[in-house]
């Protein structure tokens, strides 16, 4: 994993699952590795897809209105 996980960062769901994550490596040391942890971190993945997603989305608009309101 390479993004950012600290809990400020992301909504209550990500973060649980987040936490699930850290709980499955902790108590699977060395299964992690052979794939014990591995529906988790799909998981997580595909939530932080979709809040990378929404930020997006949401920057789009406000440049949008940004552009708008700058050239009226």
């Amino acid at each position: 994993m390479d993004k950012d996980l600290s809990p400020h960062s992301h909504t209550q769901n990500c973060n649980r699952l987040i936490d699930e994550l850290k709980k499955c490596h902790e108590e699977n040391k060395f299964a992690k590795f052979i794939g014990a942890c591995n529906a988790f971190n799909s998981a997580v993945a595909n939530c932080l897809k979709q809040e990378h997603k929404a930020r997006s989305a949401a920057n789009r608009a406000k440049a949008r209105q940004r552009k708008a309101n700058q050239t009226s």
